[in-house]
């Protein structure tokens, strides 16, 4: 369908005519290497519709980059925050999205902090990432104001840096796509997502001081088989209690990508957490059972040895709409973007640090 001044529409153009929009790269294989990059747009016009051309631009700067290595497997994933989304495109906007939801209970906090853009670069190999993150950085320079960056790594067996297996329970094929694309329960943006980061830091000194039994009955898993324990001897406050979702008799799955990092040099042992799905509010209530607890007080105890420094949501749109949009897409002033999505009381925050059963 064409647009004004003939221009496609985003919104109803599909990649080919009669299909619907193609995803972005959300749902991939593990690669060995990954960059996290968040930045914020800078204040003026310029700077917006330099972003608009940039979406477009995407593909061919992915495409030039990953021909160097075919076999590295590269791909990037571009989220927008609720905040940047009325800035670039104006309404509509997508039905669940808003800013960040916070959590603070007791000594545990989910915070929220700064983030407009959001690029999750996934490759075999590291030096096709950063070659990424560096050109796109390079064609927003001026533009944006990088507030993050963080390089992730596989770590033995698929293992975090507090030794037990991450995302066993991680969903794949046809579930995984059910899981993180939205379908006609929001038409416009069929074949988006939504994602939710947080970066961790692990007391990997106090965690280590606990037996491996006590470590196990924290996470809900064996450490070294990865097996789960059974509901008998499983506490209700296991991560992976805490993390699983069940409505109408059906546990609701998300996807996540989690990434151990760290510098041996500064102490710091981490563990970047991101979950795509289909709707925001399966992450929150994760995220809500494992600050306030499932019921309130029963939390999940892995808090008490990790640290959340970051907490952001984006919208993911389908590679369709961003391939479509430039400046010509500018929201007109003479039509306001419509407000976020008013805040649920509570507050929210993560998703799981683990890849658990969601």
């Amino acid at each position: 369908m064409r647009g004004k001044n003939g221009v496609s529409d985003p919104l109803t153009t599909s990649g080919t005519e009669g299909l619907p929009p193609t995803p972005q790269a959300v749902v991939r294989s593990l690669t060995g290497a990954a960059i996290f990059l968040t930045a914020t747009i800078n204040a003026g016009d310029a700077d917006l519709a330099a972003v608009r051309s940039f979406c477009a631009d995407l593909p061919a700067l992915l495409r030039a980059v990953g021909f160097r290595d075919i076999e590295g497997d590269l791909s990037c994933v571009m989220g927008v925050g609720s905040e940047a989304w009325d800035r670039l495109f104006g309404p509509p906007r997508p039905k669940e999205l808003h800013p960040f939801r916070e959590i603070r209970a007791g000594a545990r906090h989910a915070v929220s902090t700064p983030g407009d853009l959001l690029f999750h670069i996934r490759a075999r190999r590291m030096d096709l990432c950063f070659e990424l993150a560096t050109q796109i950085m390079a064609r927003l320079a001026g533009a944006v104001s990088p507030v993050d960056e963080v390089h992730g790594f596989r770590y033995f067996d698929d293992r975090d840096l507090i030794g037990f297996v991450d995302g066993t329970e991680n969903p794949t094929d046809q579930t995984a796509i059910e899981a993180a694309l939205i379908g006609e329960e929001d038409a416009a943006f069929a074949g988006g997502s939504y994602v939710i980061v947080q970066k961790y830091l692990h007391d990997v000194a106090g965690w280590n001081a606990l037996s491996s039994e006590s470590q196990e009955r924290i996470i809900g898993r064996t450490k070294l088989s990865d097996i789960e324990l059974d509901d008998a001897v499983k506490p209700t406050s296991a991560h992976n209690a805490l993390t699983t979702i069940v409505e109408n008799g059906r546990e609701i799955k998300i996807l996540r990508d989690n990434m151990p990092f760290g510098s041996a040099a500064r102490g710091e042992f981490g563990t970047y957490f991101i979950g795509y799905a289909r709707s925001p509010r399966t992450v929150e209530q994760m995220l809500t059972n494992m600050f306030v607890g499932r019921p309130p007080g029963n939390y999940d105890r892995l808090l008490d040895f990790s640290r959340a420094l970051t907490g952001n949501l984006f919208f993911v749109p389908s590679a369709t709409f961003l391939e479509h949009f430039g400046d010509d897409h500018a929201p007109s002033a003479a039509t306001p973007a419509e407000a976020p999505a008013p805040k649920r009381g509570g507050s929210l925050g993560i998703g799981s640090l683990k890849g658990e059963p969601s």
